[in-house]
């Protein structure tokens, strides 16, 4: 009996041993315990997305990549080969005269121009935040300056601040305001600057008005409502609830006025040409770029500019963005 039993136990492990072998669970050819099988990655996402990121690579960071080597050469076509100065571009900006003056101009231009379309998007939002008849085409309205090219919109206010056939001097002259026709443009530092800044204002306003009403529509009504029980009057629920909730896309609306106007170029440039009374610093570093081809200082200028608006962005966003938990 024990023999048989001896014999019947070496069979089942040598049996058992054949089935590990063969993969069994447990088994050294198996898993070590059961669970769902492993999956492969998907793949196919990421060979979608990766044309687009070499794209974005590709157009964004090399070029930026050049710009900021070159920019610490002197680069001029007429006058080769190219030989490393240092810091010589950035020494020469700081003693050209027009680029100093720009920089006077592009500071007004940001300070004025962001207060003023910030001020008056959080008011268009707000009006424009409850319905009332004919508010779809207040907002098609609103949205046209901002659709607008910036030199389709140059060309409208040239003709009108036009000093011989200008609609300004048309209604100021019949409204006794003025004895003659004036020249707007041109003359004065600061009405030039002024007339721009009116320009720039007029288009990126409206961006601004409809990023802080997007917004505003996401505010749930039920606040509103509880605030409006417990007495609270209509600036009240503006000052208490609109504003703080809303800053998020008062941080959007500012950073986008801040990147529009350091860049401007179009509205000087249509409006004022090449003088340096209101010029902007994005119109000094195509004037020396292509005009006076001297691409490393363009280089140095373009460097500077992007990193002012980098610098200055991220400072806009850490003081002004607060995240908003309803």
């Amino acid at each position: 009996m024990s023999a048989v039993a001896g014999g019947s136990g070496g069979a089942r492990g040598a049996a058992r041993a054949t089935l590990d072998r063969r993969g069994v669970p447990g088994g050294p050819g198996g898993p070590s315990r059961p669970g769902r099988p492993r999956r492969r990655p998907d793949l196919l996402p990421y060979a979608l997305v990766a044309p687009l990121a070499v794209f974005v690579v590709v157009l964004a960071f090399v070029p930026a990549a050049y710009t900021i080597v070159q920019s610490f050469f002197r680069v001029d076509a007429l006058d080769p080969p190219t030989r490393f100065i240092g810091l010589g571009n950035f020494r020469a900006l700081a003693r050209n005269a027009a680029v100093v003056t720009s920089v006077g101009n592009t500071t007004i231009y940001v300070v004025v121009g962001v207060t003023l379309s910030t001020v008056l998007g959080i008011a268009m939002a707000l009006t424009l935040q409850r319905s009332f008849r004919g508010r779809s085409v207040v907002v098609a309205v609103l949205v046209l300056p901002w659709a607008l090219p910036g030199v389709v919109e140059g060309i409208v206010w040239s003709g009108i601040l036009d000093a011989n056939t200008g609609l300004l001097n048309s209604v100021l002259t019949s409204l006794h305001a003025i004895s003659h026709y004036q020249v707007f443009l041109g003359q004065h530092r600061v009405r030039t600057i002024a007339l721009i800044e009116v320009v720039q204002v007029w288009q990126i306003t409206p961006l601004s008005a409809l990023l802080v009403l997007a917004s505003l529509q996401v505010i749930p009504h039920e606040l509103y409502e509880a605030a409006v029980c417990d007495g609270c009057s209509r600036w009240g629920l503006i000052r208490r609830i609109s504003l703080p909730l809303v800053r998020p896309g008062v941080a959007v609306a500012v950073v986008q006025a801040l990147i529009a106007t350091l860049n401007v170029f179009d509205q000087p440039y249509v409006l004022n040409g090449a003088a340096t009374l209101g010029s902007s610093l994005t119109m000094q570093t195509y004037f020396i770029t292509f005009q006076n081809l001297d691409f490393g200082a363009g280089y140095a200028l373009s460097l500077l500019i992007t990193v002012a608006t980098l610098v200055v962005s991220l400072g806009v966003l850490r003081l002004v963005y607060r995240k908003v938990e309803f």
